[in-house]
């Protein structure tokens, strides 16, 4: 099960047997049900998580009480509100599990611990954190740079197979638009395939 941890985080830094020990030491397996919200809107987050299994949604409720996705976590991504982890300010999103899900789970404490004693591991996150705000940058201007077909095209390519998982509404809310101009969409792509 630690293999897809190890394998995510080789990607950015190699650890020997005894640092990856140490490094996954900290995280604790938690099993979350399907509609089950790891994080409300107005809570700290106190955690990052390594997502083994399943699938969460990543929102927040605009003002006029509508929810907007900003991303899903799948199995091997990582999934936190960093605003309220770092400045230590309530969150403004929620973290929903969307399927049956395990999670790999570090407190902020234990993850400010590692960085102490593994310096490595302050470079495997800031390397993570500057993957992120880089996704995020993409996100950014897909929303308002790019058509609602492009984004749709995007949200296949960059999660193959999920759509089969999702609700027409959770992908019409990660898309910015109505379920039914989604379906204009997803007609209009089946018809040129």
């Amino acid at each position: 099960m630690l293999d897809l941890l190890l394998e995510n985080i080789s990607r950015h830094i190699h650890l020997s047997d005894e640092e990856f020990e140490q490094f996954r030491r900290p995280f604790e397996l938690q099993v979350f049900k399907r509609k089950e919200v790891i994080l409300k809107e107005g809570a700290y987050c106190l955690f990052e998580g390594f997502v083994m299994k399943g699938c969460f949604k990543v929102y927040y409720l605009n003002e006029s009480g509508s929810e907007q996705t900003l991303y899903f976590a799948v199995k091997g991504w990582w999934i936190t509100d960093i605003d309220s982890l770092i400045n230590d300010v309530p969150s403004i999103l929620n973290i929903e599990a969307l399927e049956d899900s395990e999670v790999l789970m570090i407190s902020k404490k234990d993850k400010e611990k590692l960085y102490e004693d593994m310096p490595q591991i302050e470079k495997l996150f800031r390397i993570m954190n500057q993957q992120s705000s880089v996704a995020l940058q993409r996100r950014i201007l897909s929303l308002t740079g790019k058509t609602a077909d492009k984004r749709y095209l995007e949200f296949l390519e960059k999660y193959p197979g999920l759509e089969q998982r999702l609700t027409q509404q959770q992908v019409a809310s990660y898309l910015g638009i109505t379920h039914e101009f989604l379906s204009k969409i997803r007609k209009k792509t089946s018809l040129n395939k």
